[in-house]
């Protein structure tokens, strides 16, 4: 066994893995690609980006996350359906299997930062038996640099990557040979049977979303940015509502577009990366996330390309509809490399709404944004995804990241809701879905309808035109925008069928409201009443 690259002194002996073949510690990008190609792990498009496949899981596997079980986490952690718990056992059983798996390959290590701000940064240490998914973790975590910060980097929580590690459910305790485990007494994450890198993000994300609480700082599943005057804003919103594509705004900088905490100074990235789903990207329409996949050592999973030219055909699913790229903050002209902001004036949260009933643009009073929090309302597409009938899915993931939070959501909202109150900050409501009608009727959202939207609430124009009430969801819509139509502001003026339109709005209405009854327990009653008024 050889031990190459930059190692920190902290090594890998306390882990207990059994003779790897070769250890290769935080190489540069430029290595890592080498590694990719020699390997056959992808290859490189015309551009010089690097495309990889991840056979079969092409997103996150839910269903196959646990949380090891034990005296600090019993009490704490939001046990159900998003939090399954598993027994020290059966973890120590899964870590042996990573550590077989392990046996007489080369193993690659990156020592990287979570957050920002260095009075909250975890230290992390990625160990993968792939360079892509080392490239992949270079790319979307705070790289370490220096040499002398190399050496000193001691990981206070370690993810071991081996997708060649497979579960037996019927000894091991899992749902199928796909795991990902997290073990807070241990400081460990393992993955096993998925080489979709996504699962190394959010698995980080998850241990920061169970740590920076205690702190009195929220933890948030949102895209920051912050304008000349230094206002940042604030992009909640699920898979596919937009936030990275709006948070890419060339008239303001990046902050970052996926996680960030919100402390008593402001707002913190928690990365050092992006990952933007690409499926039908558009240069027009999203010039700076296109132009970052062209880049060198970016990270495409799933993409399709022209086998001779190696040129990316963005419109083809035929692996998935979850195409991504994964590249640092620093491609993206203007980025703040800092990755810090001070207190958001403005949030939007962001939904797609399939049902085509909720407004382009809605302001919220503080209780409305506390109840579409704890909803975090989007809806999935008929025909996007295998299982779904004719008719959309209204889905609600609370706080716009259910999947990733430990505790339970009232805990979450409760730090926004006094966080708004102490900086001012305003609440919108933003729908990126469809108009004039549902999926298979109406039309998606005009990209610049609602970049004019945005750009109207930032600059304060919104506060100064005439507004009107929505009766089925109680929301307050502007009557003008400057660079919207008038007739685009109310969703029932775009459906010809007025009364297809009622049937849709009170139809989701009554699904908000269904949701609610499920988690609004610990809401105050003022929230509640927030909701949908029929």
């Amino acid at each position: 066994m050889a031990i190459l690259g930059r190692p920190a002194d902290h090594g890998l002996d306390s882990y207990g893995l059994r003779k790897p073949k070769d250890i290769y510690c935080n190489l540069t990008r430029a290595e890592l690609v080498e590694h990719v190609v020699r390997r056959g792990e992808g290859v490189l498009s015309a551009d010089g980006s690097v495309m990889t496949l991840t056979g079969e899981h092409t997103g996150r596997s839910p269903n196959d996350k646990f949380i090891v079980k034990e005296p600090t986490t019993e009490a704490r952690i939001w046990w159900g359906d998003v939090n399954r718990p598993i027994s020290p056992e059966h973890f120590d059983q899964l870590l042996e299997k990573v550590k077989t798996r392990y046996e007489g390959r080369d193993l690659f290590v990156q020592d990287c930062n979570v957050g920002a701000d260095d009075e909250h940064t975890l230290p992390i240490r990625v160990v993968t038996e792939t360079a892509w998914h080392s490239l992949f973790s270079r790319s979307l975590f705070i790289t370490v640099k220096a040499p002398d910060k190399i050496k000193a980097h001691v990981p206070r929580f370690t993810l071991l990557c081996a997708p060649g590690a497979l579960a037996d459910p019927e000894v091991d305790g899992t749902r199928s040979s796909t795991f990902v485990v997290v073990n807070f007494a241990k400081k460990m994450i393992i993955i096993g049977g998925s080489s979709y890198a996504g699962e190394i993000k959010k698995s980080i994300f998850s241990v920061m979303n169970y740590l920076m609480p205690v702190k009195g700082v929220l933890s948030m599943h949102c895209s920051a940015n912050v304008g000349k005057e230094g206002d940042s804003a604030l992009f909640f919103g699920l898979s596919g509502t937009g936030k990275t594509t709006l948070s890419a705004d060339p008239d303001r900088l990046l902050i970052g577009d996926d996680e960030h905490g919100w402390t008593d100074k402001g707002v913190f990235n928690f990365e050092g990366g992006c990952y933007a789903k690409v499926i039908r990207l558009n240069a027009e329409t999203e010039p700076q996330i296109y132009a970052c996949t062209k880049r060198f050592g970016t990270v495409l999973e799933n993409v399709a390309y022209d086998e001779d030219t190696r040129e990316i055909d963005y419109d083809d699913d035929k692996h998935t509809e979850n195409t991504r790229a994964a590249y640092p903050v620093s491609y993206i002209p203007g980025a703040l490399e800092a990755g810090e902001g001070g207190h958001p004036k403005n949030i939007f949260m962001l939904t797609c709404d399939a049902f085509g009933v909720l407004p382009p643009i809605s302001r919220l009073s503080p209780e409305q944004a506390m109840y579409h929090f704890l909803a975090g309302y989007t809806a999935k597409v008929a025909g996007t995804e295998k299982g779904l009938g004719s008719e959309p899915q209204a889905t609600f993931s609370s706080c716009f990241g259910e999947p990733f939070l430990p505790l339970d959501p009232a805990e979450y909202a409760k730090l926004l809701g006094e966080k708004m109150e102490a900086h001012g900050a305003r609440c919108w409501l933003l729908n990126t879905g469809w108009t004039g009608g549902s999926y298979g009727v109406g039309s998606r959202m005009s990209l610049p309808h609602t970049r004019a939207l945005i750009a109207a609430a930032l600059s304060g124009e919104l506060e100064k035109v005439e507004w009107a009430t929505e009766p089925v969801f109680g929301l307050d819509i502007p009557v003008s925008c400057p660079g919207v139509p008038a007739e685009v502001l109310n969703p029932r003026n775009t459906w010809e069928d007025k009364a297809g339109y009622d049937a849709k709005a009170n139809e989701l209405a009554g699904l908000f409201k269904k949701n609610f009854a499920k988690l609004g327990a610990k809401a105050a009653p003022e929230v509640e009443s927030a909701g949908p008024k029929v």
